[in-house]
């Protein structure tokens, strides 16, 4: 058994959600089209856009009943849609709705990095003013250090270099560096800034709430031109051929690590086990890893990572078998005096 990641299966379901979002539209506009120049301009196969019509039938109001479905018309290869489900119809929201959008746009505005901020603000007055919503009692706030966030941002605004302190959770080591902040964004809920490491001479990202100190500097941000952002959509973790590749055996109560981690492959073992394989940045962290997943879990390669992992959990057993010296409590000796069977008789 081998599955892809489930980050690639999340975005292929979210550009069908985009395409099929497209599409009634775009049919409402153009009665009778040809399924083949149709996908020619969604840019799709025409197997894609037949698959797309297909799920379409199933799409439409509360109830689903025949008169809830979008419905269409086929005429050879030509489609027409005869009834849309009132998608061309303005969008009324409910107080309760309303409301859940504006605390996701104040949210989004909040967003260090994010695009076209004064798109968001436009759009979130609209909706205030048409809810009555205008100062409504919600307060948005990001998770984590909101105060080292706008200091990262404001440098990255203000064109300015920092010098800062981060631990690297990796290799458990904290160290100072000199950046040149590129931008400031979120991933995974976590506020990240990417910049220029001029100790690494090299593009990095680093997690605000592993920054113990920041100082912006007097000199400005100098980033080379081949200094260039990566995408983020997939996640902060960009697995490469040249980084180590290990393979676990996991059993059922792990096998949450295949969701939670891009795996290159994972196979079906003996009984309910499973093989794993994965990049990691190191081997310290996969044997830090590792050994906090539990006894569910086995490494099978590489012998380096296992060595480790081994070591470790001897010299941790090691510790614990040393008894420590019990030392019998001595009696007060006010309370002996006042016992009577302390002073036996005869």
């Amino acid at each position: 058994m081998t599955r892809p990641a489930a980050r690639s299966g999340s975005r292929a379901s979210a550009d069908r959600l985009a395409r099929l979002l497209n599409l009634v539209p775009y049919l409402l506009a153009r009665p009778g089209i040809e399924i083949a120049e149709a996908a020619d301009d969604l840019g799709i196969t025409e197997r894609q856009l037949r698959e797309d019509l297909e799920l379409l039938w199933v799409c439409g109001l509360p109830g689903y009943g025949p008169g809830d479905l979008i419905d269409m018309a086929f005429d050879g290869d030509r489609v027409t849609i005869t009834y849309d489900a009132g998608i061309d119809r303005p969008l009324r929201l409910t107080p309760d709705e309303a409301l859940a959008l504006v605390v996701a746009l104040r949210m989004l505005a909040e967003t260090p990095g994010v695009a076209n901020r004064d798109a968001v603000e436009r759009a979130l007055a609209k909706i205030e003013d048409a809810g009555d919503l205008v100062g409504a009692p919600v307060a948005v706030r990001l998770p984590g250090d909101t105060r080292r966030v706008e200091a990262l941002r404001a440098a990255v605004e203000g064109g300015r270099a920092l010098r800062i302190t981060y631990y690297t959770a990796a290799r458990d080591e904290t160290t100072d560096r000199v950046i040149d902040p590129l931008r400031v964004l979120m991933v995974g809920g976590q506020a990240y800034v990417e910049a220029w490491c001029r100790r690494a001479e090299a593009v990095r990202l680093f997690r605000a709430d592993r920054i113990d100190a920041v100082t912006e500097l007097a000199e400005p941000a100098t980033v080379p031109p081949q200094a260039r952002v990566h995408d983020r959509a997939d996640g902060v973790f960009r697995p490469s051929a040249d980084l180590p590749l290990i393979t676990l055996r996991v059993g059922r109560s792990e096998r949450w690590i295949t969701e939670y981690y891009p795996c290159e492959r994972v196979e079906a073992g003996d009984g309910d086990q499973w093989l794993v394989s994965l990049r990691v940045t190191d081997l310290g962290w996969a044997r830090r890893f590792v050994l906090g997943l539990g006894p569910d879990v086995t490494v099978v390669a590489p012998v380096e990572l296992a060595e480790q992992v081994r070591a470790t959990a001897a010299a941790a057993l090691d510790a614990y078998a040393v008894p420590t010296p019990l030392v019998a409590p001595q009696p007060d000796p006010v309370e002996l005096a006042g016992d009577p069977a302390a002073h036996p008789v005869g």
